[in-house]
Order: structure tokens, then C-alpha cells, then sequence
């Protein structure tokens, strides 16, 4: 069997909401209100303050708007792996045809890569119940 000790401590781990319990000499718990810091962060809820009319993952992340800016980004960074790969699978191909090959790619990838962005952010926005707009 536990000590009294140990079911206290498992009582207060398995409470839904974290409060501040000051234990007096007789072995009482006494709730008491959290520091004025901890309420004004939010640190009692364990949520960070967010932006008004972000939006957010099931995680808790915040997904920001699709932007062509991030999607260059990204095409800068896969366009050198995209024509590394054309250089090492490309066969016979002459150097031209594989750099070809490889900007064709990227222009595939770009606009697929913004659709699926903004495809995640609206899908996102839907189950918040907010509005559809860019």
C-alpha cells in the first residue's frame, strides 16, 4: 500500500488543471493563487499567447499563410538536389538536357508545393471554423 505521502503526490499529478497547493503542518492542502507572472503569461494554462486569428495545428503549432516567398525557399534548396539527381541518374543525357530536365522539374514542384500549403493552412482554418480567404 502507498504512503500517505505518495497518494498525495499522485492525487495532485492526476488533477486536470495545475494548482498551486501549499501544504500546511497537519498535512492539509490549501489552494492558493498562482504568481502574478505565471497568470500573466498563461504558464497556469500552458498556452503561449498567439497573434489574433492564427492558425493552429491539433499540435498546437501555428501555420502561417502559404506564401511564394517560402516556396522559393524551398525551390532553393531542392533545385541543387533536383540537379544533382539528373546529374547522377540522368544516363546519356548531354549536360544541357539534364539542367533542362531539372528546371522542368522545379516548375512542377513550385506550384505544387504552394497548392499543397495552401491546401494544409485552408484545411487547417476549416476545422477552427474560420473563414476561407487568402
Amino acid at each position: 500500500m502507498a504512503t500517505k505521502k505518495q497518494r498525495r503526490r499522485r492525487a495532485k499529478l492526476q488533477r486536470h488543471e495545475y494548482e498551486y497547493v501549499v501544504e500546511t503542518e497537519e498535512g492539509e492542502e490549501v489552494v492558493v493563487e498562482p504568481p502574478r507572472s505565471a497568470r500573466a503569461s498563461g504558464a497556469e494554462s500552458g498556452q503561449k499567447k498567439l497573434p489574433p486569428g492564427a492558425v493552429v495545428d491539433r499540435r498546437g503549432r501555428v501555420i502561417q499563410k502559404p506564401s511564394w516567398g517560402r516556396v522559393l525557399k524551398r525551390g532553393a534548396i531542392f533545385g541543387p538536389l533536383l540537379l544533382l539527381l539528373m546529374f547522377a541518374l540522368g544516363g546519356n543525357l548531354s549536360t544541357g538536357a539534364k539542367i533542362v530536365q531539372a528546371v522542368f522539374m522545379l516548375l512542377i514542384f513550385l506550384p505544387m508545393s504552394y497548392l499543397t500549403d495552401l491546401f494544409i493552412y485552408r484545411s487547417v482554418q476549416k476545422r477552427q471554423g474560420g473563414t476561407t480567404g487568402r
